[in-house]
C-alpha cells in the first residue's frame, strides 16, 4: 500500500535523473506490482471479514450494528501502529540489511493473516478472542509499516520524465488486484456454502491463502531487491532509511502535505470497498453474493481506469490531474446518499461509479510530493508520508462512515467524502505555492 512518485518531472531535480545504465523501469515494476498485490490480499481479506464475518463470529452478544462497529474500530488498529512498523523496520535495514527486514515483515504479514483462520470465536473464548483478533490485526499493521522496501522510490527515478504519472499507476494496481482476489475467493465461499458452514469454517479459507501468498511474494521481491544491481541503485539513489528527528526537522511539512494532498482518494477507498458491505448486510435487502459480483467489477473498472490516471497525468501533469479527481470525488460525494438509499439499483451505482473514481484517482495518489525531499530524506519520508496517509485519511473511514450514517443519516457520509476532497485541494494548493517559491 505504499507508493512514491512525483507530482510532475519539473518538479525533480537535474541530479536525481538516472544514469544511462539504470534499471528498466518495467523490471522495477514488475517487483512492485508483485509485492503491493500480496500485501493488499491480506488487507482486504480482512476489510471484507469484517464486515460480513466478524459482527457474526467475535462480537453476537452485541446487535449487528454494534457489532459491526467494534469490528471496524479494530480495523483501525493496523494502520495505527504502521508507522511504529515503518520505524521497527528502518532499525532492522540498519543493522541486518534490507532482505532481513522483508523476510520479517512478510513472514509477520503471512503469519498474522494466517493466524486469524485460527482463532476460535467469542462462543468458545469469550472476550479472549477479541484480544487475539486484536493482537493479529496490530501484527499485519507493524508487518504493512516494516515491509517498505524502496522499490515504488527507485521505480518513480528511473521513469522516464515523460512518463513519470505512467509509471506511478503501475505499483498502485496491487490495490484492484488484491482486492479482486479477495472479493473473488469470499463471493465463491457465500455462494456455495450454506451460513452455518460459512461462519463456521468457510470464512477461515482467504486468511490460510494469504499465508500462501505472501511466501510466494517475499521469494519474488526477495530476488530483485537482494541483486547486486538493485543494491547498487539503490545505494546510488540514496533510498536508505535516515534519522527521522533530521527528517521532521528538515521536512517534516513535507510528510504532513504529502498525506492530505491524497486524502480523497484515500478517503473514498474504504468507503466503496469495506462500509458498502456493512451497509448492505444492515439496511438493505440486497443479496450479498450479487453485491460481491458488482464488487468485482468494481474492481475491474478501477483497474481499468488506473492507466487512463497515468495518460492523464502525463499530459496534463499530476497535480492537476489529482486536483480534479477531488473536485470529481466531491461532486460524487453529494450523490452518494442518494445512490446508497436507493435500493440495489442505487446501490450498485454507487459501486461501479466510485471504483472507476478510486481507479483514477488513486492511481496518481500515494506519494505525491515526496518529490520534494531531499535525497537523503526521500526513503524514510516516502514511508511515513503514505502511513500518515493512510491513518487520517483510510483507518477510520468504515468506522466513521457507518457510526455517522446510522447516527446522522447518509448525508453525513457525503459531508465526510466531502472534507476529503476539500483538504486534498488544500493541500496541493499548499504544495504549489512551496514549489513557485522554491
Amino acid at each position: 500500500m505504499n507508493s512514491s512518485s512525483t507530482l510532475n518531472s519539473s518538479l525533480v531535480p537535474e541530479a536525481q535523473q538516472g544514469p544511462a545504465d539504470s534499471l528498466a523501469p518495467g523490471d522495477i515494476a514488475v517487483g512492485v506490482v508483485i509485492g503491493r498485490a500480496s500485501e493488499y490480499f491480506d488487507f482486504f481479506v480482512y476489510g471484507i471479514a469484517s464486515a460480513l464475518v466478524f459482527p457474526a463470529v467475535f462480537f453476537p452478544h452485541m446487535g449487528r450494528l454494534e457489532g459491526t462497529l467494534f469490528s471496524f474500530a479494530l480495523f483501525s488498529l493496523a494502520f495505527i501502529v504502521r508507522p511504529l512498523g515503518t520505524l521497527a523496520g528502518m532499525e532492522i535495514q540498519r543493522r541486518y540489511g534490507r532482505s532481513v527486514k522483508l523476510t520479517v515483515a512478510l513472514f509477520l504479514l503471512g503469519s498474522s493473516t494466517a493466524g486469524m483462520a485460527l482463532l476460535p470465536g467469542y462462543a468458545s473464548a469469550g472476550a479472549a478472542a477479541i484480544g487475539m483478533l486484536a493482537a493479529c490485526r496490530i501484527g499485519q499493521g507493524l508487518a504493512q509499516g516494516g515491509s517498505w522496501d524502496g522499490l515504488p522510490s527507485l521505480l518513480a527515478l528511473n521513469a522516464p520524465p515523460h512518463r513519470r504519472g505512467w509509471y506511478a499507476m503501475l505499483g498502485q494496481l496491487g490495490a484492484p488486484l488484491g482486492f479482486l482476489v479477495a472479493c473473488g475467493l469470499f463471493a465463491y465461499l457465500w455462494g456455495h456454502l450454506s451460513s452455518n458452514d460459512f461462519l463456521e469454517w468457510g470464512w477461515r479459507f482467504p486468511f490460510f491463502a494469504a499465508f500462501a501468498i505472501n511466501v510466494v511474494a517475499l521469494f519474488a521481491r526477495l530476488r530483485l531487491v537482494v541483486t547486486h544491481e538493485y543494491e547498487r541503485e539503490l545505494g546510488e539513489r540514496e533510498l536508505e532509511p535516515c534519522d527521522v528527528g533530521e527528517l521532521m526537522r528538515e521536512q517534516g511539512g513535507n510528510v504532513v502535505i504529502g498525506a492530505f494532498a491524497a486524502l480523497a482518494s484515500y478517503a473514498l477507498f474504504h468507503l466503496v470497498t469495506v462500509f458498502p458491505l456493512s451497509w448492505v448486510m444492515l439496511h438493505s435487502s440486497q443479496d450479498i453474493g450479487a453485491f460481491l459480483a458488482v464488487q468485482l467489477v468494481g474492481a475491474l473498472l478501477a483497474a481499468a481506469a488506473m492507466p487512463l490516471s497515468g495518460i492523464l497525468a502525463d499530459r496534463i501533469g499530476r497535480r492537476s490531474t489529482l486536483g480534479g479527481l477531488a473536485v470529481a470525488i466531491g461532486l460524487f460525494s453529494l450523490v452518494a446518499p442518494w445512490l446508497l438509499d436507493g435500493g440495489a439499483r442505487g446501490q450498485d451505482l454507487f459501486i461501479l461509479f466510485g471504483f472507476v473514481l478510486l481507479g483514477l484517482s488513486y492511481g496518481q495518489s500515494a506519494g505525491a510530493v515526496t518529490s520534494n525531499f531531499l535525497p537523503r530524506l526521500r526513503y524514510t519520508g516516502a514511508a511515513l508520508t503514505a502511513d500518515l496517509a493512510w491513518l487520517i485519511g483510510a483507518a477510520f473511514a468504515p468506522l466513521v462512515a457507518l457510526g455517522l450514517s446510522a447516527r446522522f443519516g447518509l448525508g453525513a457520509v457525503s459531508l465526510y467524502l466531502l472534507s476529503g476532497a476539500a483538504c486534498t485541494l488544500a493541500a496541493l494548493r499548499i504544495n504549489k505555492s512551496l514549489a513557485q517559491r522554491d
